[in-house]
């Protein structure tokens, strides 16, 4: 009895990182090469494993791929979305608004350093892949509701900036705080992760909160 649990147990560790070998895999190469130029073969030779293993794990490149960009996004495997993420609600618990409001950026900004490329790459292949299309347009809702909830939070502490209401923060945040203005200032032009955060911080601030 114990040693079948044992070897059970080991089977699914040894499963568990061979998803994770063949994720990491993907990841690098949907990154370098694009999601249209990569393929399962190319992820499997990555990897170090077999093209049957691959595809044992995942049914196709979409699945992998959808697979990769949660796990970055989240920072696990757990399924819970980012609106339920417990540093998500402690950022609203926050009590100073412009602590709280610092808070939520700073878990932003660490969403978009383990997940802002793999972003990037849905964002470029949306055109082309109808289920990509999909999946970043329903990424795009969740954070525009993520976004709406903080500047409603704002808003009913009264720590907006005069004449400022909680849509047109939320559009200010989701605008501010989008995967393209981070591509562009982190890729693009190169900015270090900590200009980049203190940019959005200041910017934010500026624009969202009053005296």
């Amino acid at each position: 009895m114990g040693t079948r649990a044992y070897r059970s147990e080991r089977r699914e560790a040894d499963a568990a990182a061979t998803r994770a070998a063949i994720r990491d895999a993907a990841s690098r190469l949907f990154v370098a090469q694009g999601y249209a130029a990569t393929t399962l073969r190319d992820v499997a030779r990555e990897a170090g494993v077999g093209e049957r293993t691959v595809y044992a794990a995942f049914a196709s490149k979409f699945d992998l791929y959808h697979h990769a960009l949660d796990v970055a996004t989240v920072g696990d495997e757990e399924p819970v979305p980012v609106r339920d993420r417990p540093e998500v609600a402690a950022a609203l618990e926050v009590p100073d608004p412009r602590a709280s409001l610092a808070a939520g950026i700073d878990y932003g900004v660490a969403l978009f350093e383990r997940a802002g490329d793999l972003i990037w790459v849905g964002i470029q292949a949306e055109g082309a892949d109808p289920q990509v299309r999909a999946l970043a347009e329903g990424g795009s809702r969740e954070t525009r509701a993520v976004m709406l909830r903080t500047a409603v939070d704002l808003a009913e502490r009264r720590a907006l900036r005069p004449g400022l209401g909680a849509h047109e923060a939320a559009d200010v945040l989701f605008s501010l705080s989008s995967p393209h203005v981070f591509h562009l200032l982190r890729r693009v032009c190169g900015w270090s992760a900590q200009a980049y955060r203190a940019w959005l911080q200041r910017t934010l601030a500026d624009q969202l909160l009053g005296e």
